[in-house]
């Protein structure tokens, strides 16, 4: 599918409340599209991607984790590339998911797994499409697990944001509606791909919630509508956690994607200093002071103490080592994408010094060194390089595109060829021309 060039692009961009936010801006993309077609194959998911024209830098400054974006394109195929009705129904039909992996719900009235597994969360799929037809949204969770365009656009946006995403799918039928009005705890970016749902944004009972902090109706409001808008195909949103919202499609089915920013806080943050720092200083592992609970006691003393705890956790905790354990979890979150890899283990004896090799686009990784090697830690595994060899191996896994004797550094001939079989054996690589 060919994407051709649009006269008018618009992007309409809403605060909170539209009574104290709401503007839009136009921009004119044929300038940017002149004498350029892009085919779907051939996009690289990313965030200026995703959100285009507004760039990643206005998104971070105005919008992260602050208030509502809308993206209007008038361009029905922008995420053709990412998924289909077919590959859905494909996933639904052929790939043996189970509940809870797929689930149907429905704002109006009860839909049980019950009433469409049939034994230890098989689905019965055929009862699984007339309650569709009835009324139900399908939700198809995890499927970046299992989709690789999904995989791909996933990877691509964990690099650039450093925290796990997850999507999720939803297919639901005409006029109906899946959820009732909630809230998420993590931030999303919503995709429609094909048809169109009405959203409706209200309050914000509890602003950037904890994990933990799931919407209860019975204890949160919801809040006077704050902004109604309608994504249609090739449009995004991006709703931060929070914010009470509901949708509902049109006069035809909808099927869009959730992307769910699994972010890590700076509480997480905290809490793995106090940890650490409870370890090694015994000052955290003291009791409270005897009598604390009457009456008589000397509260001052008490804020002293935990004033110098909180000085010891900043001056005598290892920072730098407690983010690079989150950046360790981040990287074990992010699963490979070895598309092809058969076909490039089939190569590696065909690799000569003028070969076209490559940095596979979806892999996280992170390098660390000491004396004696250089560590690879990608993919939930920790491969190891030879130190001489660390040169080459931050430029191998940084380049898209080289040939094997421009690896830098001290390698033979011999080397640079061992290096690059060992990097594409590992799905860190590819050969892109032999």
């Amino acid at each position: 599918m060919l994407w051709s060039p649009i006269p008018l692009s618009w992007v309409s961009v809403f605060g909170r409340c539209p009574l104290q936010r709401h503007f839009a801006i136009g921009l004119d993309l044929r300038s940017q599209l002149e004498n350029n077609v892009y085919s779907a194959s051939d996009v690289r998911p990313s965030l200026d991607w995703l959100i285009n024209p507004l760039g990643k830098e206005k998104f971070f400054a105005e919008f992260w984790e602050t208030q509502p974006l809308v993206v209007r394109r008038n361009q029905k195929g922008y995420f053709a590339s990412l998924l289909s009705l077919e590959e859905v129904d494909r996933a639904i039909t052929t790939l043996n998911l189970t509940h809870p992996n797929i689930t149907l719900k429905n704002a109006e009235k009860e839909v049980t797994p019950a009433n469409y597994t049939l034994r230890n969360g098989v689905l019965d799929v055929a009862s699984v499409y007339q309650f569709f037809s009835q009324g139900s949204t399908i939700v198809l969770a995890f499927l970046d697990t299992v989709l690789p365009p999904l995989t791909s656009l996933c990877r691509s946006l964990e690099r650039e944001l450093s925290f796990p995403l997850q999507a999720n799918v939803y297919l639901t039928p005409a006029h109906a509606k899946g959820a009732k009005y909630h809230y998420d705890t993590h931030d999303v970016f919503v995709l429609q791909i094909v048809g169109s749902k009405r959203w409706t944004l209200y309050g914000t009972p509890v602003e950037l919630p904890l994990g933990g902090q799931d919407f209860d109706p019975r204890v949160h409001a919801q809040g006077a509508p704050t902004l109604e808008f309608e994504l249609e195909a090739g449009d995004v949103a991006y709703i931060p956690r929070g914010i009470v919202h509901d949708a509902r499609s049109n006069d035809h089915l909808s099927l869009h994607i959730t992307l769910g920013v699994l972010c890590y806080r700076w509480v997480d943050f905290l809490l793995e200093s106090v940890a650490e720092a409870s370890l090694n200083d015994p000052a955290f592992r003291k009791a409270l002071p005897p009598g604390f609970a009457r009456e008589e006691f000397d509260g001052g003393q008490a804020k002293q103490i935990l004033q110098d705890l909180v000085q010891r956790i900043t001056t005598g905790s290892d920072l730098e080592a407690i983010r690079g354990r989150f950046i360790d979890q981040w990287i074990s979150s992010c699963p490979p994408l070895l598309t092809g890899q058969m076909h490039q283990i089939a190569l590696l004896d065909q690799l000569r010094m003028e070969s076209v090799v490559g940095a596979r686009t979806d892999v996280v990784s992170r390098i660390r060194i000491d004396e004696n090697t250089s560590s690879i830690y990608a993919f939930g595994r920790k491969i190891s390089f030879p130190a001489h060899a660390t040169e080459a191996v931050r430029f191998a896994l940084k380049q898209p595109r080289f040939c094997v004797r421009e690896l830098p550094g001290d390698l033979d001939d011999q080397g640079q060829l061992v290096l690059v079989r060992r990097l594409i054996r590992e799905g860190l690589a590819v050969v892109l021309a032999v």
